[in-house]
């Protein structure tokens, strides 16, 4: 009886608590509350969301100035959740300003553009340190990718558009540009150039967003156009000019290329144009972040350079030479498609090759009474008329892999895959071979302190052994080793063997 009356009274007391606190809470409402989380952590509960979005507004007017913007949002990460309770315990809406301030920048609304270059290794430039093992390099097909990403924040979509405009018209030129985008361009008559195509190679994608107010935003297209060709840090200098300057050799002794002196000194029209002693002149170094990419059409008139036709007399000693006709260049009209990357031709076609004047050529007599494996010094081109230099001795951004290095030779492309190559002096073949980045190659030693290097070839003719003639074919142009398309790469060396002593020079001295 005594263990019935204890759970009785303990059951008494139970009801009795509860009606207590019913009766407390009966005429009670639950609240709406906000808790706040910041990346996922929960940092408070306030009773109001647009109080607080309100107090981040109004605490960063400075921004709202700068930006020229009407509103600062909340950092990215932060979520403000509703809660109902009866009762909490709510937060200082100054105090989780101030926590989130600590912890993450505010933003604004604007655009975020990513832009994606891909580039590989399969590069087509040389530099001092590119030397030849043995003179046999196992050949390699593998070519690595690699993606390069840049962001860029805007407020004002325009400001993008109109910095890519003006980097497309530093490349393609103001004029030029114009008048193929508003369908104004003058049809080719007689010679000229004319714009088929312009597109950015990079991939590009914008999103609206919210950017953090601590990343570089860009509010100026000039400032912008001026990160897209320079990058982050413009590396800038000035250069007073000497006696005998001229602009590619100062280009060249500043390790930029001429197009990147033309570019930081626009008063200068063409690498032809005059320098005088004691003119300043601005040596910038390029970075561009995009690949601008022009299709041109060109109808030029160049001269075809006349040949000199040797006889050899048997009778007459080495080095008694007669000229019996002086030659005379010729005059040929040549049509071509050009691809040009950021100012620098990756890719050349000639479409048509129109005969204006024929060239006359140039008759000697020389003696002979010794093999002629020794170099007459009288230079001839390497390959057929209708050429195109893709890519001219020098430093250069290359529109490969985007680095900067010394481009040791002439590129001359544009007289088609499998056309002529032919030794531009008499000499012996020392080597004849495949190598990765030069692909099928051959080195002629011309027996009197000269050597000129054939590279890219698709079949390799002459031997290793074999004494050839000035205008003798070697081998067929290709596009072996490491190439953005079909081209000859021609080198000059003096001095001793390429890659055991010899030195490097610019082989357009040789046709001077």
């Amino acid at each position: 009886m005594k263990k019935i009356g204890i759970i009785l009274l303990t059951l008494l007391i139970s009801v009795t608590i509860l009606y207590l606190e019913l009766s407390k809470t009966k005429d009670k409402v639950p609240q709406t509350y906000y808790k706040v989380y910041l990346d996922g952590e929960q940092i408070g509960m306030i009773k109001s969301k647009q109080e607080l979005e309100e107090y981040i507004d109004n605490e960063n007017e400075e921004y709202k100035s700068e930006y020229n913007v009407d509103t600062i949002y909340a950092p990215n990460g932060l979520d403000i959740k509703e809660n109902i309770a009866y009762e909490t315990k709510i937060d200082n809406v100054e105090n989780i300003y101030q926590k989130i301030q600590e912890k993450k920048p505010f933003t604004i609304k604007g655009y975020q553009y990513t832009i994606t270059s891909s580039y590989t290794d399969s590069e087509e430039t040389y530099t001092e340190n590119d030397e030849v093992e043995n003179e046999t390099v196992e050949n390699t097909e593998e070519t690595e990718e690699t993606k390069k990403q840049i962001k860029i924040y805007v407020i004002d979509q325009n400001i993008f558009n109109d910095a890519i405009e003006t980097f497309i018209k530093t490349y393609a030129g103001d004029e030029a540009y114009e008048a193929y985008k508003n369908k104004t361009q003058k049809e080719i008559e007689t010679t000229g150039t004319k714009i088929e195509s312009v597109y950015i190679k990079n991939n590009i994608t914008v999103k609206e967003t919210n950017i953090p107010i601590n990343e570089k935003i860009y509010t100026d297209k000039e400032e912008l156009s001026k990160f897209l060709l320079f990058g982050k840090e413009e590396q800038k200098s000035e250069y007073t000019v000497l006696e005998d300057d001229t602009i590619e050799t100062v280009a060249f002794n500043n390790k930029i290329s001429a197009q990147e002196f033309l570019l930081s000194n626009p008063t200068f029209t063409n690498v032809n144009n005059l320098l005088f002693p004691g003119q300043k002149v601005t040596i910038s170094v390029t970075n561009p972040q995009i690949q601008i990419v022009v299709k041109q059409y060109t109808v030029e008139d160049e001269e075809s350079a006349f040949t000199t036709e040797i006889t050899y007399d048997t009778t007459r000693l080495k080095g008694n030479n007669e000229t019996v006709r002086e030659g005379e260049n010729g005059l040929n009209r040549i049509s071509k498609e050009l691809e040009i990357t950021n100012g620098i031709i990756t890719s050349t076609t000639t479409k048509s090759i129109e005969e204006l004047k024929p060239s006359i050529s140039k008759l000697m007599i020389y003696g002979d009474k010794e093999i002629p494996n020794v170099g007459t010094k009288n230079w001839g081109w390497p390959t057929n008329q209708g050429y195109t230099i893709s890519s001219t001795y020098g430093y250069r951004v290359d529109p490969i892999n985007g680095s900067r290095s010394l481009h040791t030779g002439l590129d001359i492309a544009g007289t088609g895959l499998g056309s002529p190559v032919y030794a531009s002096d008499n000499g012996t073949v020392i080597t004849s071979e495949m190598h990765g980045s030069y692909g099928n190659y051959i080195i002629i030693n011309h027996n009197n302190g000269y050597y000129t290097s054939y590279a890219h070839m698709s079949k390799l003719i002459a031997k290793v052994g074999d004494t050839v003639a000035k205008g003798q074919i070697i081998g067929l142009v290709g596009a072996t080793g490491r190439v953005t398309g079909p081209h000859l790469h021609f080198e000059a060396w003096q001095g001793g063997a390429p890659y055991r002593g010899g030195t490097r020079f610019n082989p357009m001295s040789l046709f001077k």
